[in-house]
Parts: structure tokens; sequence; C-alpha cells
């Protein structure tokens, strides 16, 4: 029976008895309004708020085949039978309507007629204390008593995920797979370490609601919540001895040995011969196959959360090819495979695919870089350590580890335990938070808000979405080093927050008058900071408060633009491309979103269009005040990391076509047309993954277009030509350019060529070779690759070292003949060692190389040293 079968009888099953059919949920939880766990583990964890009546579910009977990611146990991926970090699980749910029995009788029903597994190899156990569990099993089923086993609750209680949420007992289902895979001892039963009896499905009865602390409380209504693993249950059905062996993952596994075998045809590279090859390529198969789902539900690598999950998952992925030789990137290869395999039912595979695979590529491209130097630091490391018969790694060479070379805490400890090594955990740590103290103490010269000296909690009324200008109380006044804040009653003033900066204006009464250069929040609490006071604010006093409405504006029309650029990169790059960080101030905005790559022109332009499209189709922009759930269920977006209440405002843009829908508590233009117009200015690189669009909206444009006509107009002047014919102006100097280029590198070859002569009579021999090291002034890197040929067709054998000094920057070409190379020459190792003491690098073939350094200053030392160097290497001619 083929996964797909499987896969497909579960869901009709269940249909059959009146379950209801829902697709997956992503791989983020966030998605669906969980922000206590990192990844969707378990199938129930999506359906959380049915189960403690949070939310009605769409059916009291559900079904559901989901996709989930786990990585606890990582370490066990490819050494065991069955463990996975990416699998799909099976699930029927049950909120408020049948129980135990029905969970029960047919679970048992699925499993024996359906899947046709006899009942000789099945055994059941339940919890400990669950009689009605065991009750049900014996006589309702009719299992023999030596067939259900009691066990406590480590093995026989689920949940929750994470520290809090619904549990309960449970009941599993064991297949025996056959003595062939067990220990050998006559009382092996399920719950023995061995792999003879493999779960293949847990039905769990949800009765509580674990609280933080442990405390039980009894759910509103009890649920069932069963969890079958599809690879499990595939390579049961099919007689296959592990996960990777089944239809569904086997492809996968193939094609990593095809893509070996590519890299280096002599390696002689199967799979199904055991050991460590083939641990290796479980690893990887079952990791490219968990990459492919994460970065397909939008989750980037990164250092943190489910970010950093993705990370470790595919260097530990690279790290096992490596030692399968496979020295290029090669996981990006599989996205396509995996795409090909699962499509057909997780469509996002074949839509995201072209993301999936740059993702993975730039991710590996860059582990690559640091790869080798870390590798090569943590085997001096445990040398070092052998030498002095310890076998614990310092916490701080772990950090360094982590912090200079990328490698994952987790990854250095698999490759260490592999030697006999165990980390310092409490050392690393100790690094991780001075690493943090030290960012904290650098984040604190960010400006202050008046925290100290205040004395209210008495929330302060918001006002301004409404009114720009109101009369309202002091009810504080406080005194903060050199600097006076006033808590009003109510404001118009927006508080600094979600990115957009504070609003500036003027607070007045008779006597008084100062003027408002920021608002912050404390908590509940609005803080004004007010300057160029003239009289003496005092609590109680009756005041004017307005909001300077030219500036609040031209913030209005920089946020709003924000929602805007944020739905334009999702249509253009992808739902990948969530914001993760903004500031909004007078027409100007600064926008940070997941991506993995600069933008292209083309996608800067598309985007940029689609905003201004949606500017001059002047839609209506409507806030919604709702509840939390209402605002979900509407398909409103919300930010990773910020914190909602159970009322939220919902900013909606666009009329019978919703062009946005975001959770926002900032202030927003009525029509995209107010905007005016919006223009990207710059794109760059703020972190791995991440990257920062700069715009400008409104009267910003107008003045950034003056700015950039002055310039053409000047640059047209200095070329003594008009602005509209600068181009053809510059593309006719480039061409002199490059004539006089041609002419002068002629000049360089000619004076090259008459000095040919005097290096070759100058050439050191050393053991029977001709040794060439030169340096010559203001040369390309290709006049001295041209000068080194005529040296070596010249003389043979012969090893040629050429070095120039450009620009400040040190060119060296090495070539070595044929005969020198058949005597243990090789120019890419003699250059990659002289680069190094010109402060650079470089390599290349045994007969031709080039390379550059960064001090000029060393290049007479390093040239010194080339024929001992030559010496050292060569065999004697004798």
């Amino acid at each position: 029976m083929t996964t797909t079968e499987i896969r497909t009888k579960f869901i009709d099953f269940f249909v059959q008895r009146d379950h209801r059919v829902i697709p997956s949920a992503l791989l983020n939880p966030e998605t669906y309004g969980d922000k206590t766990t990192m990844l969707t583990s378990a199938g129930m964890q999506p359906l959380v708020p049915f189960f403690k009546a949070e939310s009605a579910p769409p059916h009291s009977r559900i079904v559901s085949c989901q996709k989930c990611c786990r990585a606890d146990d990582v370490e066990e991926v490819g050494r065991t039978w069955r463990h996975a970090t990416f699998f799909e699980m099976l699930g029927n749910f049950s909120f408020g309507d049948y129980f135990k029995k029905e969970a029960i009788e047919w679970g048992y029903e699925f499993v024996t007629d359906v899947l046709e597994i006899p009942r000789e190899v099945l055994w059941f156990s339940v919890y400990q204390e669950d009689d009605e569990a065991e009750a049900i099993w014996k006589n309702h089923i009719g299992i023999p008593a030596d067939r259900v086993l009691r066990f406590g609750r480590k093995d026989n209680w689920w949940g929750p995920v994470g520290d809090r949420g619904p549990c309960g007992p449970d009941s599993e289902i064991f297949y025996d797979r056959g003595p062939e895979f067990g220990c050998g001892h006559t009382d092996c039963k399920p719950g023995c370490d061995c792999d003879r009896y493999g779960e293949i499905w847990n039905l769990v009865f949800q009765q509580y609601d674990q609280q933080q602390g442990g405390e039980l409380i009894p759910l509103p209504s009890p649920g069932i919540d069963t969890g079958m693993g599809l690879e499990r249950v595939a390579a049961i059905l099919q007689g296959q001895q592990t996960i990777f062996d089944g239809d569904g993952l086997k492809p996968i596994v193939e094609y990593i040995v095809q893509i070996a075998r590519e890299q280096d045809p002599t390696c002689g590279i199967n799979y199904g011969r055991e050991g460590e090859t083939d641990v290796a390529i479980r690893i990887i198969t079952d990791h490219a196959r968990a990459l492919a789902f994460l970065a397909a539900d939008g989750i980037m690598p990164s250092n943190e959360g489910r970010g950093y999950v993705m990370r470790r998952i595919l260097r530990r992925a690279y790290v096992f090819g490596k030692g399968l030789g496979l020295t290029q990137p090669f996981l990006y290869r599989v996205m396509p495979v995996v795409s090909r395999t699962m499509g057909d039912i997780y469509p996002e595979l074949v839509s995201k695919q072209e993301t999936m695979t740059k993702v993975v590529r730039r991710e590996e491209e860059r582990f690559r870089e640091t790869l080798q130097q870390g590798l090569e630091l943590l085997e001096g490391i445990i040398a070092h350590l052998k030498a002095r018969k310890e076998s614990t790694i310092p916490g701080k060479d772990v950090f360094r580890l982590y912090d200079t070379f990328g490698f994952p805490r987790e990854l250095t400890a698999e490759i260490a335990s592999q030697q006999g090594f165990t980390l310092d955990e409490h050392g690393f740590a100790e690094a991780m938070e001075q690493q943090r103290a030290q960012a904290r103490r650098s984040h604190s010269a960010v400006k202050a808000t008046a925290r100290g000296g205040m004395t209210t909690s008495t929330p302060t009324l918001f006002r301004g979405y409404s009114e720009s200008a109101i009369e309202t109380t002091i009810v504080e006044v406080v005194e903060r080093e050199d600097e006076t804040w006033l808590v009003l009653e109510a404001t118009p003033f927006y508080a600094e927050a979600g990115g957009q900066i504070g609003d500036q204006g003027k607070i007045t009464a008779t006597g008084f008058r100062a003027r408002v250069v920021d608002t912050q929040r404390e908590g509940s609490v609005i803080l004004h900071r007010a300057e160029d006071l003239e009289g003496t604010p005092t609590s109680g006093m009756q005041v004017h408060a307005g909001v300077h409405g030219l500036r609040r504006d031209a913030v209005q029309r920089a946020h709003t633009g924000t929602h805007l650029l944020h739905a334009a990169l999702h249509k253009v790059l992808g739902d990948h491309a969530t914001q993760s960080g903004s500031l909004v101030e007078p027409d100007r905005l600064r926008f940070d979103f997941a991506h993995f790559s600069a933008l292209t022109d083309d996608e800067l332009v598309a985007v940029e269009q689609e905003v201004n499209q949606h500017i001059l189709q002047n839609v209506p922009v409507t806030p919604v005040e709702t509840s939390l759930e209402d605002a979900r269920n509407m398909g409103a977006m919300a930010l990773f990391g910020e914190k909602y209440g159970d009322q939220v405002r919902v900013i909606r843009i666009g009329e019978e076509t919703v062009v946005s829908l975001e959770l926002c508590g900032g202030t927003h233009v009525r029509r995209t047309g107010d905007i005016g117009v919006c223009k990207i200015v710059t794109e760059s690189s703020i972190g791995s993954n991440l990257r920062r669009i700069e715009a400008i909206t409104g009267e910003a444009v107008v003045a950034h277009l003056r700015q950039v006509e002055d310039q053409l107009l000047a640059a047209a002047h200095k070329l003594n030509t008009l602005p509209e014919q600068l181009l053809t102006s510059i593309d006719r100097l480039q061409e002199q350019v490059k004539s006089l280029q041609k002419q002068m590198d002629a000049l360089q070859q000619k004076s090259a060529a008459s000095r040919v002569g005097d290096i070759i009579s100058a050439a050191a021999e050393v053991d029977g070779i001709h040794v060439v090291a030169e340096s010559l002034e203001g040369m390309t890197q290709e006049s001295l690759s041209s000068m080194a040929d005529q040296i070596v067709e010249k003389l043979d054998p012969a090893v040629v070292l050429l070095a120039s000094v450009t620009e400040g920057k040190v060119l060296l070409v090495s070539k070595a003949s044929p005969q020198a190379v058949s005597r243990g020459a090789h120019a890419g190792n003699l250059i990659r060692e002289i680069a190094k003491l010109c402060g650079g690098g470089g390599g290349g073939r045994p007969d031709f190389a080039q390379a550059g350094g960064k001090e000029p200053d060393k290049v007479p030392d390093a040239l010194s040293r080339v024929p001992d160097m030559i010496r050292s290497k060569v065999k004697s001619s004798a």
C-alpha cells in the first residue's frame, strides 16, 4: 500500500463517520495565533482553541493530515528506523462529541480492516490509572489481557505542547516488527528500548488544561486527539526496515546518492549497506525534506527561534554531506525532488519551489565559507585536549565556533560526542550572556522615555484617532534630569509604537505654553515631552492639547505606505517576505522584511509600481475595532513579536478587493490617494536573510525629484550637453576610456616583453628547475599572466611567480611547466602560501594559479621565499 493510498484511506474512513476534513496548517504556529511554540509539531496544535473552548470548531468531528516538524530528537534521525524532523501526522479529533469508546473502536477497525494488519502482531497500552480504556480494549474489542499493558505518565500521557495547554492520558497501538528487530530477551514487550515494537497510533483522551505551574484543570468538554505517523505506517505496510526505505522518502535517498556520484564518480557510494554512509544519507534525506517544507511555509534561516531550528537542520545536513565527499552546495538541488514527490498533496512545494531553492542555496553558500575553518579549529581543539587527557571542550571555544564560524552548539556537541568529548555548557551559556549584556549596554544609549519619577498609573485616554485637538487636564508633571514630561487625562497625541514615531504639537493654557517634541508610552500611561516652557505646568491645570497637523499628515502618509509596501512585497516576492521591523517618520519610512537575496531592479520596479497603483486607485483605508479572534478569522495579518490584547484595531485597505488587512494601532490616511506618491530610495541587507527598504512619500518625493533633477543638470553641465543626452555622452566617454585602456595595456605588454629576456637571465635554479620570482610595477593580472606564459615557454622545467602592486593591492600570478609539475611543483599551493604572506588568499591548478593580497610592503620578503618553497616540494632530478 503506497503512502498516498494510506493517506486517502484514512481521510475517507473518518469522512464516512461524519468527520470534516481540514487542510494542514502551516509549520509556523504564529500563522494560526499560537505564540507559545516554535513549530507545528502535532496534528492537534492548530486545534488547541477548540479543545479549550476559546472558539467554536467548524465541526464537532475533524480529520486531517498535518505536516509537522520537530527537532527535539534530531540526533536520532538516521540512526533509528522511525525518527524524522519532518513528518505527516494523520489524526481524527472530537470536540465534546465522541470519546474513548468510539476512538478505540474506530482505531482498531481502521488498523485491522482497512490497513489489514493481522491482530496477532498488534499490542496495546493504556495509562496506568485508566481503567475505562483498558476495559474497552479487553471487553468491547476483545483483546487478550496479556496484550493490553499499563504504563505510567512517561509513556501513556500526552501533552501539553509547550509548558501549558490541553493534555490527558492516552492509549497506544503497537506493531510487532518481529524478533529480528528485538533485543533477544524473552520478556521483550512494548516499552522496551529496542526497535521490535513500533508505535503506529496514539489515541489521546484530552481531558485537562495544564497551567503554567503544572496544575491540571478539567477542560470544559473532553475531546479526542489521535496521531498516526504516516511514514511509520507506510514503512510497516511496505515491509521496509526504516521510514527512509518507504515510497515517500526513497526518491530523495536515491537522488542524494546520485548527487554524490556526480561530484565524484569514483566515490563508490551506495545506499543499503548500513554503516555511517547510510546514516548520513538518511540524515540528509530527512533534513532536505524538512528544509523544503519550512522554506515553503515562509520560514527563513536565522539566529533566533524557528529560523535557528531551520539553520541547525541545514548546517547539520551540510556537514554530513561533506562526510560523503560533497564539497559543493547540494541541498538546494533536492528541493525540486521534494516538490515532484509531494507537490500533488502540498501544492505550496510547487508554487514556492524557486523560493525554497534560493533560500537553501544561499544559506549553504554562506555556511560553506566558514565550515572548513570551523572544522579545522574544532579538530585542533580536540587534539589539544586529547594531548592533555581532557574530554570537555571549553565553553569559550564552543561560543567561538558558534559566533565566528556559525556552528550551532548542538552541531558542535554532536561532532564532539563522536570522539568521546562533551561540552562545557555552563561556560557556553556564560559567554552567550556576556555577549547579550554587551548588546544591552550598547543599546542603553538609545533615547530613554520618562520612566523615572512618575507616580500615576491611571491609563491615558487616547482620542487621537478622531480628534487632533482637545481640552484636557494635566494629571502629573514628571521631572527627569533636564527633561519635563506631562501626563494628561486624555490626549490627541499618538505615542511612539509599532514603528510610528510619537506626535509633536503644543499644550497651552492661561499663563502656560509648551511645545511637545515627543510622545512616549509607559504601560497604559502616555507622556508628552515638553520644551520651550512659558509658565509653570501644575497637576489639575486645564489645558488645550493640539497635534502638529501637517506633521501628523506626513507621518500617516508614510504609515499607510508601509502597509501598501508590505502587501506589494508579498505579491512580488512571496508570503515569506514578512515584516520584521519598521520606522515611520514624516513622509519617510524604513521597512525591514525577511528575504534571502537582494531585490533585482525588476523586482524593485514591480514593488514600487504595485504600491503606486493602489495610491492612484484612491481606495478607502478603514479602521475596524474588533476582537482578536474575529480579526484572525478575517485573515488579518499579525506581526511577529507584537503583543495584542483581546480587542484590536485592524486596518483594512480596499473596498471590494482587499489590498491589505493588518492589525495596527497606528494612525493612517483616509484614502490611499492622500499619500500622493511613494518612491523607494534604497534597498539593502541588514543581516542574514533580512532586507531593508527605505522609501519616501508625499512632499518628500517632490523634494527628492527636485534634488535628482538638480544633479542631472549639474552633470549635464560638466559634460557640456543636455540632460536628455547624458547617456549618449557617457557612452562616448566610456568608449574613449576603453580605447585608452587598450593602448595602455599594449604599452605594458611591450614593456613587459622587453624585460622577459632580463628576467630569464636572472632566473634562479633549484635542483634543475628554473625559478622566477619577480615584482613588476603597474601590471594588470592579464599582463602578468601573459608574461608568465612567455617565460615558461622559454624555460622548461620552470616555476614562475610574478607580482605587481596596483592601487595599493597586490596581484599575483603563478605558472609551472609540465616537467616542473611532474616533479611535484604546484602553482596553486605555492601562490596560496605567498598570498598569505601578503595578507591575502587564492589558489588554483598545479600549472596555473592567481591570487591577491592587501599588504604591498610584504611582497619583497614573500618573493624571496619562493626558491626555498620550491626546494621543499619538488623531487630530486637525480
